[in-house]
């Protein structure tokens, strides 16, 4: 019997903390061109603390949800161009730009 108390009370503690966490949504423009593209910025974004990111081809807008007590948007941001995608906030490095597949080359803002 104590031990069912015991794994109710660890149930309902773990439900307690996941209720307390207060996700932010946020949306931004990534840079990018195909599914490929999609594939590695929604990857790219998905960094401890993030909930969901879904990158829209046709709009170039990247959704994401996330537990800023984790995370943010500049680290959300910062891996997305270490990936080889420009966000608002940063710049790809040119060679890790150019070294994406060709049909991911996006025309460049300067």
């Amino acid at each position: 019997m104590k031990f069912l108390g015991l794994v109710s009370f660890c149930c309902f503690l773990s439900l307690s903390l996941m209720a307390q966490t207060s996700w932010e949504n946020a949306r931004f423009e990534v840079m990018g061109n195909c599914n490929m593209c999609k594939k590695t910025i929604e990857k790219a974004a998905t960094v401890k603390g993030v909930k969901k990111a879904k990158w829209d081809k046709k709009t170039k807008i990247l959704s994401v949800t996330f537990d800023p007590k984790q995370t943010g948007l500049d680290k959300i941001q910062l891996q997305i161009a270490a990936a080889g995608y420009d966000t608002p906030k940063y710049r790809a490095n040119d060679e890790t730009y150019d070294s994406l597949h060709s049909c991911c080359h996006y025309d460049r803002k300067k």
